[in-house]
């Protein structure tokens, strides 16, 4: 049967990544259509209730700069808050924040159903319809017909997933939730390549039953914060975390499972994430470890459910249970269900262009694990973008392309593309080169006047942005202008063991000694407190920013200086019909590569692996010519 409607944009799965993309696709304008196999798990957090944490954290808040809802709604549903690696630069601090499982999947929904311009429907696509190598729209299992200018494809772990505990095995997307089939074939058929991945979970367990005595507690910061920059929404009330260790007594009981663990015996062929194995996988590669970290997460405020963070496992029940019974804490733990891994088919990502537009079929979209990553946060972001990016194309409207220098999302999509990856991919800070520019503290003022340009973010939310920088502007100015005695700050300098001063000096140098914060400052310098009370309010948030351009301002600058000597090769525009094959003074390893990839730029083919800079001075010779 054909919908007789005809929709602008059609997202295939409501995950985190199709959240995103519908959403941001409605708001730009376009009609959508949702289809999810069920839509009661909406922006499910399959794995743990969190969102955020390094690097992690700041995709959110670029995502919520951009006019996304990720944020927003983790800090409607925050049980607790914490802003990782304070102890480091702020290039490092990463906001991370514990969620209620239930009223985040909850919140989303109404949130979409909240949106103009977006219908749903529950099925399962199972092939998607094309017409001269254009998308033309989707087929699914009861037998509907949908059509559309573009469609978005954000599948997650179900393209013929199958759930592996110890010796059994069976179809399954999330555990209690059938696979999707047909799509694969379908695809691969149209041209596409095809891979397997592997990722897993870990047990729930019944906190009631658990002794946290035995545990370190883990309270959420004394001053949450919020991930969005538009709605405070700080938590009036936070739950805590605990930490146990697994030990050798554990490790003996869990190997005793080994020869069934499908991981071990091969049943497993898809590549697991590297950063988030198994506790099995853990034993074997780290055998010389006698213990490893447990961090117990509660579910959320109304339900007795707890996380086992670390303990992700497919070795049989039985083994993970009578393993567990001998971590502290867990001497009389009942279980609600066992930690499971699951295999699922993705496609490669060298075959996406940087809009996520596949390079196969035009208008046809990928986003989320579909492209090989891991994390709802990674997922985001690429759904973000593809719906941008759907809704730009179909309007005949130039596409929104983030650099590395201007996020992490960027950086997220450059890696993907121009390395590909054949493990779950996720984001860490020390895949950023540009790692000062893009903090967690300054993604509105980085992405929000794009977005306000597409006119995806509010004139409300621009203005915000606007107020902000102008306040931190005028700190910054009062601290480099406005000089302080001795008199006045040697008590201050003292007190944080660091030496006095001895004649009239700038507030601005006061501030970039390590041991010395801007609100040192405000106790200390009376007349600096008079300054910002004149301004108005002032957010603990405008403060630190003002710190953190005084503080690292040379750093700031050197990289925008390596930014604006790079840019050059990304203006370097190669065709994507160049024939490498015949440059003879090109390594055989970089025509085989460049041949695959078809990089748009000097600077993406630079960042090819296994393409050399001699490559690239070849390229850029014979280009010259």
């Amino acid at each position: 049967m054909s919908w007789k409607k005809k929709y602008d944009i059609i997202v295939v799965g409501a995950g985190h990544a199709g959240c995103e993309a519908a959403s941001a696709a409605a708001n730009l304008g376009s009609s959508v259509l949702l289809i999810t196999m069920n839509m009661m798990t909406m922006a499910q957090m399959s794995c743990n209730p969190s969102i955020g944490g390094i690097a992690k954290g700041q995709i959110v808040r670029e995502i919520d700069a951009l006019g996304g809802f990720t944020g927003i709604i983790t800090d409607k549903t925050t049980i607790q808050f914490r802003m990782l690696n304070k102890s480091k630069g702020p290039a490092m601090w990463s906001p991370r924040a514990q969620n209620d499982r239930i009223r985040f999947s909850e919140d989303w929904r109404l949130q979409l159903e909240n949106t103009k311009n977006i219908d749903f429907w529950q099925d399962n696509v199972t092939s998607i319809t094309t017409l001269n190598q254009k998308v033309a729209g989707v087929n699914t299992s009861l037998g509907m017909e949908f059509s559309a200018k573009a469609v978005i494809l954000t599948n997650g772990t179900f393209l013929n997933g199958i759930i592996h505990i110890g010796e059994n095995h069976f179809g399954g997307g999330r555990i209690g939730e059938k696979a999707s089939v047909g799509l694969t074939e379908n695809l691969i058929s149209l041209g596409f390549d095809s891979g397997r991945m592997k990722t897993g979970t870990p047990v729930r367990v019944d906190g009631r039953s658990l002794n946290f005595s035995k545990m370190v507690e883990q309270k959420g910061d004394e001053q949450p914060q919020c991930f969005s920059f538009l709605d405070k929404a700080e938590p009036k009330k936070q739950k805590s975390c605990y930490l146990t260790h697994t030990n050798s007594e554990v490790h003996d009981i869990l190997r005793k499972g080994f020869d069934k663990s499908p991981l071990f015996t091969g049943r497993i062929s898809g590549r697991g994430p590297r950063y988030c194995p198994s506790i099995e996988d853990k034993i074997d590669r780290f055998a010389g470890k006698d213990k490893h970290q447990l961090f117990i997460e509660p579910e959320g405020w109304n339900t007795v459910e707890y996380y086992v963070n670390g303990f992700s496992s497919s070795l049989p029940e039985e083994i993970q249970f009578e393993a567990l019974e001998k971590v502290p804490g867990f001497e009389n733990a009942r279980f609600f269900r066992p930690g499971y891994a699951i295999e699922y088919d993705y496609f490669p990502p060298f075959q996406l262009n940087f809009t996520l537009e596949t390079k196969v079929i035009e208008n046809l979209y990928f986003a989320g694990q579909i492209n090989g990553t891991t994390g709802y946060e990674e997922a985001a972001g690429q759904g973000i973008m593809a719906g941008i990016n759907a809704h730009l194309k179909i309007i005949g409207k130039q596409p929104l392309i983030l650099s590395r220098s201007q996020a992490y999302i960027g950086v997220l999509i450059d890696d993907l593309i121009t390395k590909g990856t054949e493990e779950p991919y996720r984001m860490f800070t020390s895949r950023a080169e540009y790692r000062i520019l893009l903090r967690q503290d300054n993604a509105d003022l980085r992405l929000t006047p794009l977005s306000y340009e597409l006119g995806l973010a509010s004139k409300g939310r621009m203005d915000k942005v606007r107020e902000k920088y102008e306040k931190i502007n005028r700190i910054i100015e009062q601290l480099k202008l406005e000089g302080v005695t001795p008199e006045e700050i040697n008590p201050v300098l003292y007190s944080q063991n660091t030496p006095g001063i001895l004649q009239k000096t700038k507030i601005s140098a006061i501030l970039l000694r390590p041991q010395i914060s801007i609100f040192d400052l405000i106790h200390g310098i009376p007349a600096f407190s008079i300054f910002l009370d004149n301004l108005g309010e002032i957010s603990e948030e405008e403060l630190e920013g003002a710190e953190i351009a005084v503080k690292y301002e040379n750093y700031i600058e050197k990289e925008h200086e390596i930014v604006g000597k790079l840019a050059r090769f990304e203006d370097i525009q190669l065709h994507p019909d160049f024939n490498y094959t015949e440059l003879k003074s090109l390594s055989f390893e970089a025509r085989e590569k460049l041949t695959k990839i078809k990089p748009g730029t000097i600077g993406q083919a630079s960042r090819i692996s296994g393409v050399s800079p001699a490559d690239i001075s070849a390229l850029v010779v014979y280009i010259g010519r």
